[in-house]
């Protein structure tokens, strides 16, 4: 694929188990980039982004095979965020230990960016800019693209009886909110019990796609609001900082709905960093930006320690998940062969579908409304656009921001 002596990223071993001759060629730079845009278009949430990365590096660029692509999704479910730990398995197989954190740094370049600046403002000025006719209409395309991995997904791996008794019962669980990883973990063993991987080819055993319904619905309902709206700044080292969001970072499992509750009670309840109301600012902030829910530590880590706060919080926050994630990557080859393994990934497979339907029926009631016509007209479009005509994600975003704009009180 590549003459790695150039370049100290390249690992030819990760290259050669990643892409055949007929993969066109990646440089670690372009990668980067890749991710960086990825970063930069990224609202939606985790199944939105996991998405926008199938599209560019299964389908556009063909640099990881389907399998490896969801099996780095379903791995990274298991500590910290999923699209964050993809991006670091994709630049681990691609180019090795160098290549997983510059595609991870590119990727989160943008949000922490973002968040910092919109951070800025806010403890500046006290206000957060609107963007709320620009996220009305980024809401029906999310949908649409969920429903598009969804479809792409599930074309691969739903093959049986079983399989599709598995997607529902996923779909089922996940409504009535099920813990996910408890859904996953049944539908891995019952691919184990019944020997599901044996049952279909090597790539359709090896599907996986591990991912998290994310709704905002609720979040923000057990969060008392009846603390005073601003606090006294408190001044804390950078080494406390980094202490605190480490320890978060060792039970970030879950996604950002496990993120809020425990962020909430440590930075609000016990260490007093944060005020209520600045907290639940703090999460719309990390909903006005792309990327994942984990950069609320940015904006607590700039309120404490300013611009090299807000970095040693997020870097502190992922540190336990990128480790993780750097020895499952490394082993990757090898626990893939193991036919218990194959069984249990080739149950969870159909399960992880189910899931991401689901994500769109939980997200679907805030997106959608049928006394707002637009909406579901926007949302079709989107979803024809993705499906039918291959658009990318990135146009279908830009229509659906400039539709809310434009007519927000239609959306």
């Amino acid at each position: 694929m590549h003459d790695p002596s150039p370049d100290p990223l390249v690992k030819p071993e990760s290259i050669q188990a990643v892409a055949g001759p007929s993969f066109p060629p990646l440089t670690p730079l372009e990668m980067a980039l890749r991710f960086l845009k990825l970063g930069a278009i990224g609202f939606g949430g985790g199944v939105a982004v996991i998405a926008l990365m199938e599209q560019e590096c299964v389908q556009r660029r063909q640099c990881i095979e389907t399998e490896e692509f969801l099996h780095g999704v379903g791995l990274g479910q298991i500590l910290g965020p999923f699209a964050v730990n993809t991006a670091f398995f994709i630049g681990y197989r691609l180019f090795g230990l160098g290549g997983a954190l510059l595609a991870q740094v590119a990727f989160l370049a943008p949000s922490v960016s973002l968040v910092i600046g919109l951070s800025w403002l806010y403890f500046s000025f006290n206000q957060i800019p609107s963007l709320q006719g620009a996220l009305a209409g980024l809401a029906p395309v999310v949908i649409a693209l969920i429903l598009s991995a969804a479809w792409s997904m599930g074309r691969k791996s739903i093959k049986s009886t079983v399989a599709i008794a598995l997607l529902v019962a996923a779909v089922v669980g996940s409504l009535v909110r099920l813990n996910p990883v408890w859904i996953l973990a049944i539908a891995g063993l019952v691919g184990y019990l019944l020997k599901l991987g044996r049952l279909h080819s090597p790539k359709q055993s090896d599907s996986l796609m591990l991912t998290l319904p994310l709704s905002m619905q609720g979040l923000l309902h057990p969060l008392s609001t009846t603390l005073p709206a601003t606090s006294t700044l408190v001044t804390v080292g950078l080494s406390t900082l980094a202490i605190v969001f480490f320890k978060v970072g060792l039970v970030f499992f879950g996604g950002g709905f496990v993120l809020i509750p425990v962020l909430h009670q440590q930075l609000v309840t016990q260490l007093g960093w944060l005020t209520a109301r600045e907290f639940i600012d703090g999460v719309a902030i990390s909903q006005l930006t792309p990327g994942p829910m984990a950069v609320l530590a940015t904006f607590t880590g700039y309120r404490v320690a300013g611009i090299p706060g807000a970095l040693v919080a997020t870097v502190a926050l992922f540190l336990p998940a990128t480790l993780l994630m750097w020895g499952i990557s490394h082993f990757y080859q090898q626990l893939r062969q193991v036919t218990a393994v194959k069984d249990f990934l080739a149950g969870v497979n159909p399960a992880v579908v189910g899931l991401i339907l689901a994500a769109a029926i939980a997200l679907a009631p805030g997106a959608l409304h049928w006394d707002r016509p637009l909406s579901l007209v926007l949302g079709a479009i989107a979803l024809l656009l993705l499906t039918r005509f291959k658009w990318h994600p990135a146009f279908v975003l830009a229509i659906g921001a400039l539709t809310g704009t434009l007519a927000s009180t239609w959306i």
